[in-house]
């Protein structure tokens, strides 16, 4: 029997086809199935035979290749070994130099990426979070004042006053590099004693906290002279109020790690996800017996990119086989002959 004409290979650009993939949700867990090599017209099931690991070594060779992705972390290259590799989605090559590559074959290999939610309300995708974004939360007592996401690579500085850092007082508030993010005002606190104690905080907060990116870890320098607690994944076990030493870098987040405590709850060697989110208490003792919402100043910290695999990990776990216990007969043999009793 003659195979059916085949129709030549198409040109499909690899990461705006990878992105529109993703964002379809279409894929539990983002676990890629021979999809690249159909769209791309070299792959025709009940046609081709299967070839799983070229298809492997083509993507990757693919997304090496290409400017519009960049490799963050190779498990391959670790110890010890870890079976994953991080990709960035970057912005397009620039204007003149050409568009890399199309890596137009077929593939079969799982992709991280996805787009970001915006804190401030549903919206539609708009294009995948660097893993360098971070969502951070202000709450006065309780009450969100105000919910913005940081995506410069330096990190920010969390501060109240009306400098503006300069050139000449780096030492004073941090490089220039950084994003500046002030406190929101206090103004609309509708009770008059809350209002007055938060003011008296904020005025202590002009030379601010730094939060700093360094490759895929996070740190906190402590500035100014208002005293700031926290909790978070680096934190350890709390034994009492947890405060961050003025000038100290302190080390609040690890993406590395977090892959890890990830992979071992996968595995079932944890019963919780690591976790992530990163808590910050201004000039009051934290943790202690206070709930957090009786404190007048408090700023939580979310690496996006944590709350974005978390999800993948998850929705691969909701679907992994032993989740869904199956009850099915075994097949007698009018099933085997596919036929159907008439009532």
């Amino acid at each position: 029997m003659p195979c059916p004409a085949m129709d030549p290979p198409r040109r499909v650009r690899l990461r705006p086809w990878l992105v529109a993939q993703v964002s379809s949700r279409r894929y539990p867990g983002l676990r890629w199935l021979d999809a690249w090599a159909q769209e791309t017209g070299k792959f025709r099931e009940g046609v081709d035979a299967p070839d799983p690991p070229k298809w492997k070594a083509t993507l990757r060779c693919a997304l090496n290749k290409s400017r519009e992705f960049r490799l963050l972390f190779d498990g391959t290259k670790a110890t010890p070994l870890r079976p994953y590799k991080v990709y960035e989605l970057c912005e397009g090559p620039p204007a003149g130099t050409g568009t890399g590559t199309s890596g137009d074959t077929g593939v079969t290999a799982p992709a991280m990426a996805s787009a970001p939610r915006d804190p401030r309300g549903p919206c539609a995708p708009k294009a995948p979070a660097p893993l360098t974004d971070l969502e951070i939360k202000f709450q006065y007592r309780g009450r969100q004042v105000c919910v913005l996401t940081i995506s410069n690579p330096h990190g920010c500085r969390l501060f109240h006053s009306s400098l503006e850092p300069t050139q000449e007082q780096v030492e004073l508030f941090g490089p220039l590099t950084l994003e500046q993010v002030r406190f929101p005002a206090p103004d609309t606190i509708p009770n008059e004693k809350q209002r007055f104690y938060t003011h008296q905080l904020l005025d202590v907060l002009d030379r601010g906290l730094i939060l700093e990116l360094q490759g895929q870890d996070l740190y906190a320098i402590r500035l100014c002279q208002c005293k700031v607690f926290w909790t978070g994944p680096c934190a350890g076990p709390p034994t009492g109020p947890n405060p961050i030493e003025r000038e100290k870098k302190t080390k609040l987040f690890s993406l590395e790690g977090f892959l890890n405590g990830l992979i071992l709850f996968q595995k079932g060697q944890t019963s919780t996800p690591p976790p992530f989110e990163i808590f910050f208490c201004f000039g009051e003792e934290w943790p202690d017996q206070k709930p957090k919402e009786k404190k007048l100043i408090t700023v939580q910290v979310v690496p996006v990119a944590a709350r974005l695999l978390l999800e993948m990990f998850s929705g691969e776990l909701s679907w992994s086989a032993d989740s869904v216990p199956l009850h099915i007969s075994h097949p007698d043999l009018k099933d085997r002959l596919g036929v159907v009793p008439v009532e």
